[in-house]
């Protein structure tokens, strides 16, 4: 094959002398003409290649991830100098608070900018168990034994995974899920099982679904609260529930990603509520706390987030970290100290996380009902639950009259033709597992969303009209 894909031989050559019918020379006897010794060398030397080249099993199992794809295009798309706006990044449009910025630069300044501890600075791990108990009524842990500092949120997840998970276990996904989850599972070997949730339950997970969902193999289930890609939020009621259900199965950990949490515009709790700390029963001896400063701080270039449960499995966690990257930048664990003091301060006067943070998250809201305003003007589309979501900055409606209005047969479609004709970027719900929704992010200006909105329903009306 590899003679042919070179112009060596022909397909005719070969074909007759392995005797295969070919016209009026089948069944003939032939030879394929030999080689030169140069041309010999160059064939040795090109199946060489491709066997050096040839990817193990453990990356062939992981899909790429649909929400960099589309970045990519819609950059590249910029680059043509084509007029592209992006809903689908992941990542708020502020700038970091200029005291955690500063507290950056003076570690810099002040030549903090060795390795740090494997597990993390202990002034962070210790601001880290003092927020955990402060805002998420989470107690008992103890920062050299209980707490990892990451590089970013991600990291917190797959290592817990890694430390949790044996070949052959599950890992239960409620859909629509973040879409590195199921991945990460395939990652430590382990089987994702997907949990199916529906639209008028705002696609939250409910006790008998996860009920119906665990085996014997169960090893973790990963709730994401505030959720990406849907924005909606567990009460605190919810996760008893599910709290309840996880409790009657010894091996099961909980991963409770909760990196939106400060991004919250009220719902029936206060504050999201924590799955450790919902009240349960050995519901805080079986979860792994993630968060970390990406979403929250508008630090997402920062790489900083942890983990934070059960001793035996941080510490199975940080000896993972250890021989893949060993400790979290220095300096953004100083920043993200200041960070963690400026909602302890802020706690003391009433606050959550100061004024910064505060504005970002009332502009979310504006944004957010600004976008759901249009959702409903176009028609067509249908919110979770029926209502804003309470938290994120994610719009997940279910468009499936708009992919039949417009031909389109699935979401990735829809997507890719909204991006080309329309110059909007959005992401299919096919890549959080929900094929009938699109993901539209609102961390962006609001005269770029006012855009990107007129581009949506003026396609709309071009390609979706009345069919």
């Amino acid at each position: 094959r590899l003679a042919i894909a070179m112009g060596y031989w022909s397909m005719r050559e070969v074909s007759s002398a392995c005797g295969f019918p070919r016209g009026p020379a089948a069944g003939r006897a032939s030879r394929i003409p030999a080689l030169s010794s140069t041309r010999r060398s160059k064939l040795l030397l090109a199946f060489a290649s491709s066997s050096i080249h040839e990817v193990g099993e453990t990356a062939n199992r992981l899909k790429p991830s649909t929400t960099v794809a589309i970045s990519d295009l819609a950059t590249e798309m910029k680059r043509e100098g084509k007029d592209v706006i992006s809903l689908a990044p992941g990542e708020p449009d502020f700038a970091t608070p200029e005291r955690v910025a500063r507290a950056g630069g003076l570690a810099i300044e002040e030549g903090r900018t060795k390795y740090s501890p494997n597990a993390g600075i202990a002034d962070l791990r210790e601001a880290i168990v003092a927020k955990l108990e402060r805002e998420n009524g989470i107690t008992g842990l103890i920062p050299t034994d209980s707490v990892v500092v990451t590089n970013g949120a991600k990291q917190a997840i797959a290592e817990t995974i890694l430390a949790a998970c044996s070949p052959g276990d599950e890992v239960v996904v409620p859909s629509p899920y973040w879409v590195s989850y199921p991945e990460m599972a395939r990652l430590a070997g382990a089987d994702p099982v997907v949990v199916r949730t529906r639209l008028e339950d705002n696609f939250l997970l409910t006790p008998e679904g996860l009920e119906g969902a665990l085996t014997e193999k169960s090893r973790v289930l990963i709730l994401c609260s505030p959720s990406n890609p849907t924005g909606a939020v567990y009460t605190k009621a919810q996760l008893a529930a599910l709290a309840r259900v996880a409790c009657r199965h010894p091996r099961l950990l909980v991963i409770s990603d909760e990196i939106y949490e400060h991004i919250y515009y009220g719902g029936e709790d206060p504050f999201p509520s924590s799955f450790a700390s919902c009240g349960v029963p050995g519901a805080a001896e079986r979860t792994v706390t993630v968060n970390g400063f990406s979403k929250s701080f508008a630090m997402t270039g920062w790489r900083v987030g942890y983990l934070a449960g059960p001793a035996p499995i941080a510490k199975a966690a940080a000896k993972v970290q250890s021989q893949f990257t060993s400790g979290a930048s220095s300096l953004a664990q100083h920043a993200a100290v200041e960070a963690l003091a400026m909602c302890e301060e802020a706690a003391a006067s009433g606050g959550r996380c100061g004024d910064e943070v505060e504005s970002m998250v009332a502009e979310f809201r504006r944004r957010r009902d600004y976008a759901c305003g249009r959702l409903r003007a176009m028609g067509g589309a249908i919110l979770p639950g029926g209502r804003e979501p309470d938290g994120a900055f994610y719009l997940f409606p279910e468009v499936s009259e708009w992919m039949r209005g417009s031909g389109c047969e699935t979401s990735d479609e829809l997507c890719m033709r909204i991006l080309r004709e329309a110059g909007v970027a959005t992401v299919p719900g096919s890549a959080f597992g929900q094929g009938d929704c699109l993901r539209l992010s609102y961390a962006t200006s609001m005269g770029e969303l006012e855009r990107a909105f007129d581009k949506i329903e003026a396609w709309l009306r071009k390609n979706a009209a009345g069919k």
